[in-house]
């Protein structure tokens, strides 16, 4: 909203210092955007001392014992971005992640599959900006109504993906719990499964998928990727195994046990290997 509020017009807006890490620097003269910053700060602060229950230990008066520490506390400071349009320099890298065209050979019955395989209901909405969302509370998913076949597939396999690992509890019209991954990794995972299952079935997401992961996991290290590596190969492997099994005439023919590769792979570890 304070960005708004000063520049309505700003498309990208960072620091001084991630503007220059990007190659640019700010135009001479630009009044920066003045916003609120986490500042976390570390306080000493006076409390009850807890046992292993978490119950407050008594001293011999009967009163709670007392006991120093440093706690974190969130506070905020004014700090200054820049919008895109006030800096000059290297052009940026292109991340966006264009909508999938083109048709899918047997797609109502790879459609009818998934949606039999999967956990919750599939409903069609409007277009919105998100081509599709996996809805908690609803215990649903909901596709953009309008979009090519591919997309409607990938994006369709995507939030399946979600509804099976990341779904949520509901009790009493609320969602119970939070996620036990953060959202970056569970959208590597959606939408790597969508990749692999659609790439099995030759059906290539590889501009969008690409750009999404790319965007999801960049701040990621590389064991927080491969601990999402066995989730992603399981589940495309269930759901590659559904479709085949609803659509045997798109069903590709598995390696014969003769013709292995080294390591003794099967075909669907194969797939899973080369699509990576």
């Amino acid at each position: 909203m304070l960005i708004f509020f000063q520049c309505p017009e700003a498309q990208a807006v960072a620091g001084y210092t991630t503007w220059k890490k990007l190659g640019r620097s700010v135009k001479k003269g630009e009044k920066g955007i003045q916003i609120l910053a986490p500042c976390p700060q570390n306080v000493l602060v006076e409390r009850n001392k807890l046992d292993e229950k978490g119950h407050a230990i008594l001293g011999p008066d009967g009163q709670p014992e007392k006991e120093s520490a440093v706690v974190k506390r969130q506070r905020f400071k004014i700090a200054y971005v820049f919008d895109l349009s006030q800096t000059e320099g290297k052009e940026l890298p292109s991340l966006g992640v264009d909508e999938l065209t083109g048709d899918v050979e047997g797609f109502d019955s790879i459609f009818h599959a998934v949606e039999s395989l999967c956990p919750v209901p599939i409903h069609f909405r409007e277009p919105q900006v998100s081509k599709g969302c996996y809805n908690h509370l609803e215990q649903c998913i909901y596709v953009n109504v309008g979009m090519s076949q591919v997309q409607t597939l990938k994006t369709l396999i995507h939030e399946t993906a979600h509804a099976k690992l990341h779904a949520l509890p509901v009790k009493g019209a609320a969602v119970m719990g939070t996620p036990t991954k953060d959202q970056s990794t569970r959208e590597v995972e959606a939408e790597s499964i969508a990749y692999v299952v659609c790439q099995h079935f030759g059906i290539d997401t590889s501009d969008y998928s690409f750009a999404y992961v790319t965007g999801w996991s960049r701040d990621k290290k590389l064991p927080e990727l491969k601990a999402s590596l066995d989730c992603i190969s399981t589940t495309a492997a269930e759901i590659i195994d559904a479709i085949e099994d609803a659509c045997p005439a798109i069903a590709r023919t598995p390696i014969k046990p003769q013709e292995k590769t080294e390591g003794n792979l099967s075909h669907r570890e194969t797939s899973f290997s080369e699509a990576r």
